[in-house]
């Protein structure tokens, strides 16, 4: 019986989309322990590729009969040898996922979030695979691309697709647990790149300062940016006003959580700008503003496909900011954390400018779940 193989892309579909989807994972348990692919009804089991290679016999209490199997690997070899053996055994329905773990890091889909003025739109870029999201604006035929992922062909391809020509990538800070396709965009479209320039004072290139007052306009329906200053995260993270209705925040409020000041070494310097923005500054603005951060940590955070919600209904669930005693914030932020990031410190300096790793490298290197939140 042939073996079928399932994309990444049409794997992210069937989470976006909330399907049904039992997965069988081959890989050690470590990898599998430390991250994995999730969804609202993804039911998962892990049994290690050299445990099966004497046989399946073990695994068929764990797997269903009337319903398909998706076998996953580290690159989509393993998952073969092993669903061959499945649908040798009598399971009917067996797929195993094209390039693994390794592609599932690389898969981004974008999900309209919602129309702006005088017919432009906003759309999130889920990556699925590293909890990581980016943002196009598009309007009047141009568009901006938010926190943009290496893989920058798929912003491209997106606006060809809709007739948009990219005129400015922008980054919200300095990150640390993903390789940025900010400035490569770019120079691909040769558009203008902005970083804030507390975040850019050791990068070694040219770029266009991200501040309060530059607002940046899209299309010639006139779609604005307006840059706020929101340092915690990083000393330099500015958070995005988008047509006066949605606030993108980086990596400084999630929907679940809030982010953590360590990534540069400076929890203790830094949780006082974090309180600062999270409990004055996004308290200042109109509460109705919808939150598009750059990261998920869970699925749950997911509803409809997108991660999004109003400023008002973060500060009444998110606990990160429900904490309003200063102390007890200081020890929340600073004795919370979650390991960091895989190589975050090589990803900073690839992000500045000052190390330029192979293709290949700079994927492993992402490999991992993103770790930049408090919980």
């Amino acid at each position: 019986m042939a073996i079928k193989n399932m994309t990444v892309h049409e794997l992210a579909k069937k989470i976006l989309n909330e399907e049904r989807l039992f997965i069988l994972d081959v890989r050690n348990p470590d990898d599998f322990d430390d991250w994995k692919i999730e969804g609202r009804h993804v039911e998962i089991v892990n049994a290690p590729y050299l445990e099966l290679l004497d046989g399946i016999d073990g695994l068929f209490e764990k797997l269903p009969k009337e319903e398909p199997i998706l076998v996953v690997c580290a690159r989509g070899r393993s998952s073969l040898v092993i669903a061959e053996q499945l649908a040798e055994a009598g399971f009917a329905d067996v797929y195993s996922l094209e390039g693994g773990m390794t592609a599932w890091s690389e898969c981004l889909e974008p999900v309209k979030i919602g129309d702006l003025q005088g017919g432009g739109a906003i759309y999130q870029f889920v990556r699925l695979g590293k909890g990581c999201l980016s943002y196009l604006i598009a309007s009047g035929g141009e568009a901006a691309v938010v926190d943009a992922a290496r893989m920058i062909d798929v912003y491209r391809r997106f606006a060809d697709g809709h007739g948009l020509v990219i005129k400015y990538a922008l980054d919200t800070h300095l990150h640390a647990d993903h390789i940025s396709g900010g400035k490569a965009l770019a120079e691909a479209v040769n558009g203008m790149y902005y970083l804030p320039p507390k975040d850019g004072e050791q990068v070694g290139f040219a770029y266009q300062p991200l501040v309060e007052g530059g607002d940046i306009s899209v299309g010639q329906t006139k779609i604005v940016i307006r840059p706020v200053y929101s340092p915690g995260h990083t000393i330099g993270s500015t958070s995005l006003i988008v047509d006066g209705k949605y606030l993108l925040t980086g990596d400084t409020l999630f929907v679940d959580s809030i982010g953590r000041p360590d990534l540069a070494g400076k929890a203790r310097e830094w949780v006082g700008d974090l309180r600062n923005t999270l409990h004055k500054k996004y308290k200042g603005l109109p509460q109705d503003l919808i939150v598009l951060p750059a990261h998920f940590a869970r699925i749950n955070e997911m509803e409809n496909g997108r991660i999004q919600a109003t400023l008002a209904t973060l500060f009444e669930k998110n606990v990160g900011l429900r904490v309003q005693d200063e102390e007890a914030f200081r020890r929340m932020v600073t004795g919370n954390l979650p390991p960091q990031p895989n190589a975050y410190q090589e990803i900073r300096q690839v992000n500045m400018g000052k190390l330029t790793p192979e293709e290949n490298e700079q994927r492993m290197m992402e490999i991992g779940p993103n770790r930049c939140a408090v919980h």
